[in-house]
């Protein structure tokens, strides 16, 4: 299972003034909805998960800026190669590492103070970047396999991020190319959509955008 290709499924995070106006319609409904659940501007943990090409990164950089929130992005924890087992591959949700997530994030999540987590580069086998979070008040994580089970209750807002079959293959192709787009549709997806399935992470949100 090593041996398999790079599965990211990142969008690279929009330039400033380059946001779209569908992230920014969805990002003044899940405004709205922590309004409406009381949690505090200043004082909150958002998760956004959901399919991979629906916009999470996008729609993280909108929330970010408006409610001055640091985002911790789940395709930074990735599978090390150690990790990449077919007994791995078989779990529902086996696809991050929750390892790692839970130790050097999860206990900052909801307290003052700042804190710092590495980023995996899965092409390099590597940790080439510390990335820093100013306040664990203050928080969106997004990202795949963010509202993990193991990971427990830890957000005030939970975001499902959806699209459909089609919109999702075409901005896969877009940013992947043909090659990218068929590991998507023969690893990568099935995999996300088991998750989904198995874990009832829609039916467990707070809001679907």
């Amino acid at each position: 299972m090593t041996g398999m290709p790079d599965p990211s499924c990142a969008a690279p995070v929009p330039a400033p003034g380059a946001v779209s106006a569908d992230a920014a319609a969805k990002a003044d409904r899940i405004i709205a909805a922590m309004r409406e659940k009381g949690i505090p501007a200043d004082c909150f943990v958002i998760a956004v998960d959901g399919r991979c090409g629906s916009g999470k990164t996008t729609l993280t950089a909108v929330l970010c800026d408006r409610l001055n929130a640091d985002a911790v992005h789940m395709d930074y924890f990735y599978l090390t190669p150690e990790q990449r087992t077919k007994a791995r591959f078989s779990e529902p949700g086996g696809n991050v590492n929750y390892e790692r997530f839970s130790e050097e994030v999860l206990p900052r999540l909801g307290k003052p103070g700042s804190f710092s987590y590495r980023r995996y580069d899965f092409p390099t086998r590597s940790f080439p970047e510390v990335c820093s979070v100013r306040s664990g008040q203050r928080v969106i994580v997004e990202g795949a396999y963010s509202l993990h089970p193991v990971f427990g209750d830890y957000a005030d807002l939970r975001v499902f991020s959806d699209i459909g079959r089609g919109e999702q293959e075409k901005r896969i192709l877009l940013r992947n190319g043909p090659a990218g787009l068929e590991n998507f549709r023969q690893i990568w997806i099935p995999l996300e959509e088991n998750y989904l399935s198995v874990c009832r992470i829609r039916e467990t949100c707070d809001i679907m955008v």
